[in-house]
């Protein structure tokens, strides 16, 4: 017997109406055996609610052209920040603090797209941008820790910068090893911080959700799950510019306030090809801020102004998906010291 016909059958028990209690487990099991099937519109069926996420594209002709574009972004991602790691590790002269955050950068990049990518890559295949609700948080856990770490390694590294530039004498002091875990420990709690303060925002105002849920990304993004939570706007939005400002807002003023010093100990330098030389590797570090803050911050400030949800997906991509694949080539492209160290791994290969 079907289970829809085990359904009606249980529903229609007449006399025995102490065995009901069969009929929401049943229910329960039908409706996500065919999820992606169902009606939006159906009653509750569990207490946990359930995400829908937004197509990029409903022309079903471009499916198969952003599976390819999604797929040989994240193999690019995975490539160039693995080959990064490795040049790093492998090359003694790269034991320094300016690369031990580089590699922990692009540690925290395979995180940080590998949280997102794949997701989309099965829900393009299989037409069904459907996620549960532990899922989801479970998402939005990986990609806050992630990106709050990848935030957070992006002011650490403008301070290495600050002291290796304005305070070189003491840099090796200042710098030290113990420094650095220290360093890269607190980016990590910074993150842990900022992921309970979603985790308090948004758990506890789900706990009397509807059933369904309709995100406004291709993704668990916390500021959606922010909007769509249940509580009023204006407290909603309370939260996210407090949290906006707090990690977001004061680690791009000290990035800011980093590189002012930057440039005015440059300035006040003689050497032509010294200067080359710091703006080469601060050029390439600014780039990247310069993505990755303008494309997040704008996205998670304007996600409840926005009436157009498929642009700030589209938008979203850029630093979820295009900063992490760019960021080891742009170093790379950069830095002599990392082509060099590439070129003797590539000359032991071949």
């Amino acid at each position: 017997m079907s289970v829809e016909a085990l359904l009606v059958t249980a529903a229609w028990k007449g006399p025995y109406e102490k065995d009901y209690n069969l009929v929401p487990w049943l229910t329960t099991f039908f409706v996500y055996s065919k999820r992606c099937a169902r009606n939006k519109n159906m009653g509750n069926v569990t207490s946990a609610p359930e995400f829908h996420f937004i197509q990029l594209s409903e022309d079903p002709d471009l499916q198969p052209v952003l599976f390819g574009l999604f797929l040989s972004m994240y193999i690019l991602a995975l490539f160039g920040n693995l080959l990064i790691i490795l040049t790093v590790s492998s090359d003694s002269h790269l034991h320094t603090p300016m690369y031990f955050f580089l590699s922990s950068l692009s540690m925290v990049d395979i995180g940080f797209i590998s949280t997102t990518v794949p997701r989309v890559i099965v829900d393009i295949q299989t037409h069904c941008p459907v996620i549960s609700y532990v899922g989801c948080l479970t998402q939005m856990s990986l990609f806050i820790i992630f990106g709050g770490m990848d935030n957070m390694l992006l002011v650490v590294m403008a301070y290495d910068r600050f002291v290796a530039i304005c305070h070189p004498l003491y840099y090796q002091v200042i710098m030290n090893p113990s420094r650095c875990c220290v360093l890269l420990l607190g980016c990590f709690l910074l993150s842990f911080a900022d992921l309970l303060l979603h985790y308090v925002a948004v758990v506890v105002n789900f706990s009397n959700c509807e059933d369904y849920v309709e995100i406004s990304n291709f993704f668990c993004d916390p500021s959606e799950l922010l909007k769509v939570a249940c509580f009023d706007n204006f407290t909603s939005s309370i939260v996210r510019y407090c949290v906006g400002a707090l990690f977001g807002l004061l680690p791009i003023s000290g990035i800011i306030f980093s590189y002012y010093k930057i440039v005015s100990s440059i300035m006040r330098s003689s050497s032509s090809s010294g200067k080359q030389k710091t703006f080469s590797t601060c050029g390439s570090h600014l780039s990247i801020v310069c993505l990755f803050y303008g494309t997040g911050l704008g996205v998670y400030f304007s996600s409840s102004l926005s009436h157009s949800p498929r642009s700030v997906a589209v938008a979203s991509v850029m630093y979820t998906v295009v900063t992490p694949m760019l960021n080891p080539f742009i170093y790379s492209l950069r830095n002599k010291d990392i082509k060099t160290a590439l070129r003797k791994i590539l000359s032991r290969v071949f």
